[in-house]
């Protein structure tokens, strides 16, 4: 069997820079095992599997190189950039177990609109002294959603200096960690931990931006909002904050395109 396998930089317009993720457009889906054995050999932080259904929309997943996530941003954005080129269209909607419908624009200008469900983190109230101990700077503040602890710092300098201990932040498992403040160069900055989940950090992460951006839109009075996720790669997004939704906006490019040999 062969697979054609592409790799794009997601939330980036120039190689190299953003977060990259392997895609791959199933007529069917593969056995789970060969799935994960996939994600495991691309060493990428995601690899999306699609698969077209009878509606015309796509069932989408997603494997990081240790398991299945419920929900990534940047591989959703490398899809939808695979698959606008491939049937040369500008919407693609999506289908994932956890989270429901993902809409995807593509505008003139080359950018992907995202529309995903708004995941607003709430407030803890007793913060798991791993989460303390795992963080070298201690947050003012500590919030959680479905798929992380916020920390929240009131000095961009602090997410920037910020040192962690993956070992303990693992034991947070199934939640991540993201790191946020507000920033002079774009609304906010953040960075993602994730141990337990694919790596000790990520690139860029769209999923938490549904919890990022309406957790700033709140803080900062509006509900567009630039943001900037500052590891060593880097990239900028830009998010729309509505009622029950979060658009998350960014640009992508070609990387690869190959065959796997099965």
């Amino acid at each position: 069997m062969q697979l054609k396998i592409h790799q794009i930089d997601a939330f980036t317009n120039e190689l190299f820079k953003g977060n990259y993720a392997a895609v791959i457009d199933l007529d069917t889906w593969l056995d789970n095992e060969l799935m994960l054995k996939i994600g495991a050999e691309n060493n990428v932080s995601e690899t999306a599997f699609t698969c077209r259904q009878a509606n015309g929309s796509y069932a989408i997943r997603w494997f990081s190189p240790l398991m299945e996530i419920d929900f990534c941003g940047h591989a959703t954005l490398a899809a939808a950039y695979v698959l606008c080129e491939q049937h040369n269209v500008s919407q693609i909607r999506f289908q994932a177990a956890a989270v429901g419908e993902l809409i995807v624009n593509k505008s003139d200008d080359g950018s992907f609109a995202m529309t995903f469900p708004k995941q607003a983190p709430e407030e803890v109230h007793t913060i798991a002294p791993a989460l303390l101990n795992g963080l070298s700077i201690q947050p003012v503040r500590v919030l959680k959603n479905r798929q992380a602890y916020f920390a929240i710092y009131n000095n961009e300098q602090d997410v920037l200096n910020l040192k962690t201990d993956s070992v303990l932040l693992k034991t947070l498992f199934p939640l991540d960690v993201v790191a946020t403040a507000p920033s002079a160069k774009c609304d906010f900055i953040s960075r993602y931990f994730w141990p337990a989940n694919g790596g000790d950090e990520d690139y860029v992460t769209g999923s938490i931006h549904t919890g990022l951006a309406p957790y700033w839109a709140h803080e900062l009075g509006k509900t567009s909002l630039s943001a900037y996720q500052a590891f060593s790669r880097g990239g900028y997004l830009y998010c729309d904050v509505a009622e029950h939704t979060v658009t998350v906006t960014g640009y992508a490019v070609r990387y690869m395109q190959g065959t796997i040999y099965l």
